[in-house]
């Protein structure tokens, strides 16, 4: 690598812990916050909608979504973020990453607000709408997910880039608990004020009117926190990386730089536009390409993908689990509002106490034991745990005809302490584990003029997992039938196991530069000596993102 190339990723590489990396986290966090709670506030809702717009009075039980609407309304959204993964990563090496981070903002703003006012007079053109616009606000999701962690990358120091990844990915986990929270809140405030008999009692009138009004406002406080970092997002400047190394400019990107770290990186104007041609190196569908990264990519697609297979398949079902574990009572017990404010306060639980610590246990551990470890580590225990879950799924979950005729539940004699102790480790080692490792290292293991689209393709993939969780696996789980549950549980154990042995086609990336793990320190050397630039750092006085 030339010198003048060096001294500007080296006073990345080397730059100490400061204010601009957190803003870039808390910016980049914002995002993912406000994705979380978009794909995962549906689960919150879903039986709400059920009640409000699939009552059949010969059934003689609440409202309840069918299979194919169900599965349509919590896959859509899956659907169109792994079509924005596939556009956005590969649009984000085009234009940049600061181009394209604004666009897919704006998106998650304008179809949050939109999947709350879903309009029709009918359950179909509600439903239908709603479906439209939550399959773009997904494709306006898809491309957080590349631009997030490949700027965050490129931002970030050598020695704790693995923890600020990390962190902007955690923020996943508080969105999922904001989801809950949120929910719980709207439910009870219209709980407390449009009071309702149960529908054991009342029938139909046991679904408030006005609950219309409370799965609307909980999609569309998602627009909240993306439109409140709408304005930092567009001050942040491009990434050095992409500057230097994509658009050649040198010069910009040490004034970049310069806003934000301590040193200024200056170079001389006659040789400021010597660029570094991407094309003057392998393509992305290159023979080359494949030799040097295909093994990789192919590593990262896959734990992705299986890992979204059961992940996806655990948040989307929790509706349906939680009468399981006994922390939903019976739907006849309850009234519309009461279901899902029982609903979200479980929702709330499992994401504070199981969900959210395994995000942070990543952020602290994965600059110290690594990302392989942490991968394997965490695949290994979600195999255990579901596969207990999956063989003892019955004793654990108790039985309907153990149940007497004024029970609550709709289970009774098992062992729901347990089911829940043994469903909340499987949330914990999934985020202390590979749902983490796996955002991480595609934005580290990939040449930056191909970073945003190898990361985008990998979770891509996870997402093709998490909408075979959404339309197949899910279908087993909405009947409550436990035969189909307990061979759903155990499929998803093993699943987990095929990603353990996949784990070893991905390289541990800790402690490295991007550079070095990219091969760009040899392709850049070649070029920079043929141009025979020179550079100079200078020592300068600090400045802020702005």
């Amino acid at each position: 690598m030339s010198d003048g190339t060096r001294a500007v990723f080296s006073a990345l590489d080397n730059a100490k812990t400061q204010l601009y990396h957190f803003k870039a986290i808390v910016i980049a966090g914002m995002g993912f916050f406000t994705d979380a709670y978009d794909l995962f506030c549906i689960t919150a809702v879903t039986k709400l909608i059920g009640r409000l717009y699939y009552f059949d009075p010969a059934k003689g039980a609440p409202g309840k979504l069918p299979v194919n609407i169900n599965n349509a309304i919590t896959g859509v959204a899956l659907c169109g973020t792994l079509a924005g993964q596939l556009f956005f990563g590969w649009l984000g090496d085009k234009l940049g990453r600061k181009k394209v981070y604004g666009i897919t903002l704006v998106t998650m703003v304008g179809c949050a607000l939109a999947s709350g006012l879903s309009f029709g007079s009918t359950s179909t053109s509600v439903i239908g709408s709603l479906c439209f616009f939550r399959f773009w606000l997904g494709f306006g999701i898809g491309g957080d997910y590349p631009l997030s962690a490949v700027i965050m990358s490129e931002y970030a120091n050598q020695k704790t880039r693995g923890a600020f990844i990390a962190a902007v990915f955690a923020m996943q986990g508080v969105g999922i608990l904001f989801a809950g929270a949120v929910s719980t809140i709207v439910s009870k405030a219209f709980l407390s004020a449009f009071p309702s008999q149960p529908f054991s009692k009342v029938n139909v009138l046991s679904t408030q009117p006005e609950a219309d009004f409370v799965w609307r406002i909980v999609l569309m406080f998602g627009a909240v926190p993306a439109a409140l970092t709408y304005y930092w997002r567009m001050k942040m400047p491009e990434t050095a990386r992409y500057t230097a190394l994509v658009e050649g400019n040198h010069k910009k990107a040490a004034n970049d730089m310069a806003k934000v770290l301590e040193k200024d990186i200056t170079i001389d104007e006659a040789s400021s536009k010597a660029p570094i041609n991407p094309n003057s190196s392998y393509g992305f569908f290159s023979k080359e390409f494949v030799y040097k990264h295909g093994t990789q990519l192919l590593g990262t697609a896959s734990t992705w993908f299986l890992l979204d297979i059961a992940f996806y398949t655990l948040n989307l079902t929790q509706k349906d689990v939680y009468p399981s574990a006994g922390l939903l009572n019976k739907a006849s017990s309850m009234n519309a509002l009461e279901e899902m404010y029982h609903l979200s306060k479980a929702m709330s639980l499992i994401a504070l106490v199981a969900i959210v610590p395994g995000y942070w246990f990543t952020v602290f551990l994965v600059d110290r034991i690594g990302r392989f470890i942490i991968q394997l580590g965490g695949f290994l225990m979600m195999s255990i745990f579901m596969a207990i879950l999956g063989f003892k799924y019955g004793d654990l979950r108790g039985e309907k005809n153990a149940c007497g005729p004024d029970s609550k539940k709709d289970f009774c004699g098992g062992h729901p302490i347990m089911f829940t102790v043994l469903y909340g480790l499987t949330f914990f080692f999934a985020n202390f584990g590979p749902n983490s490792t796996t955002f991480i290292v595609p934005a580290e293991l990939f040449p930056a003029r191909f970073r945003s689209t190898c990361h985008g393709i990998s979770a891509a993939s996870g997402k093709a997992g998490a909408i075979i969780g959404a339309f197949v696996v899910q279908y087993y789980t909405q009947d409550g039938d436990s035969n189909g549950i307990k061979k759903a549980i155990i499929g998803l154990s093993v699943v987990n196991l095929i990603g353990f042995f996949f784990t070893f086609l991905v390289p541990e990336t800790k402690g490295k530069s991007l550079e070095e793990l990219s091969g760009e320190d040899q392709d850049i050397g070649k070029n920079a000596e043929a141009n025979g630039k020179n550079y100079r750092t200078d020592v300068g006085p600090e400045s802020e993102m702005v």
